[in-house]
């Protein structure tokens, strides 16, 4: 059968980095607050010049050079954002001309803080179905864009960045140990829209809008939607968390991943954990957290990986792939 396998991967941050102490001087909060409350120590956000296109290619050119892959070889591109540069048209057709890349298809995807494993799961069936050889898979965005910075509640979470991989299509045993995505798992609820939405949109206000989250909400849901998506991972695959090599999670909050870990028996010294220096940058996270964790040589050929959001929707995921 047909697997899609990591070739390569990228990241990208932007150059300005926000501490919690500088968060004080504008805000009513505290480093000590924002640190016990979502274990964030500092974030990264965009200036001029840097959008959710320019960080996006800079971490596509990164993957691509890892992969020794040509960008005229790639032939699908997802970009996973919730803060594109333009309305229309999607982000992804911006990076691939700027990749000079002329064929194939690219298209955005929206599912916030789940996109980039909504989007792995969606070049998945690309590959596997034979519409498309090699995926340019991205994570990007300039959530700080989107922030209300009057409000403390919110404006200290979030980060900018981009992380990308690529995956192509390889031939495979069709077993378990098997290189590459071995199952994905997507699930929503838009019942639950209210607790983690921007209030503004083309169709309603005619303005970008803000970020609101009913904070304690989320994290009510959090752990149990989390945990749904990795026991159905398992139960597809035959495997089970001491299989686990590692757990990439969404860096939304550490108490959410530490929980997570904790229901599921997965020992914390198996979770890649990067927000405390990224903040929660919604789609670019799970990117941003495996290129720290692979690039640093944790994360080996042949691992067991599992890739796991959740979002503003309610959206969430998993993705269980061997590196």
């Amino acid at each position: 059968m047909i697997r899609s396998v990591v070739r390569g991967f990228g990241a990208a941050l932007p150059k300005r980095v926000v501490t919690n102490q500088e968060l004080e001087k504008t805000v009513d909060t505290t480093d000590a607050w924002i640190v016990q409350r979502t274990g964030i120590r500092q974030r990264y956000i965009a200036g001029d010049g840097e959008t959710t296109a320019s960080l996006g290619e800079a971490a596509a050119r990164e993957a691509l050079s890892r992969a020794g892959i040509e960008p005229q070889a790639i032939d699908l591109i997802i970009v996973a954002t919730a803060s594109p540069d333009n309305t229309f048209p999607a982000t992804s057709v911006d990076i691939q001309a700027r990749l000079g890349i002329t064929g194939g298809a690219a298209f955005d995807m929206q599912a916030v803080c789940s996109g980039f494993v909504f989007a792995m799961a969606t070049a998945d069936a690309y590959l596997r179905t034979g519409m498309a050889r090699r995926a340019l898979v991205i994570g990007a965005e300039t959530f700080s864009r989107l922030l209300d910075w009057t409000d403390r509640t919110t404006c200290v979470l979030f980060g900018d960045g981009a992380g990308a991989v690529v995956l192509e299509a390889v031939e495979s045993a069709g077993t378990g140990d098997d290189r590459g995505i071995l199952t994905a798992q997507l699930r929503s609820d838009g019942s639950h829209k209210q607790k983690l939405y921007v209030d503004g949109g083309v169709s309603t206000t005619g303005t970008i809008g803000h970020l609101r989250m009913e904070g304690r909400e989320v994290f009510k849901h959090a752990v149990g939607m989390i945990t749904d998506v990795i026991e159905a991972a398992f139960a597809a695959t035959g495997t089970t968390a001491e299989d686990l090599d590692w757990l990439v999670p969404h860096q939304a909050n550490r108490r959410i991943i530490d929980g997570s870990a904790k229901k599921l028996g997965i020992p914390l010294e198996k979770v890649v954990v990067t927000v405390d220096q990224h903040g929660n940058t919604s789609a670019a996270s799970i990117p941003l957290a495996l290129h720290a964790a692979a690039s640093d040589g944790r994360i080996k050929q042949g691992d067991l990986v599992l890739l796991e959001a959740m979002g503003g929707g309610f959206t969430w995921g998993s993705v269980l792939l061997r590196w």
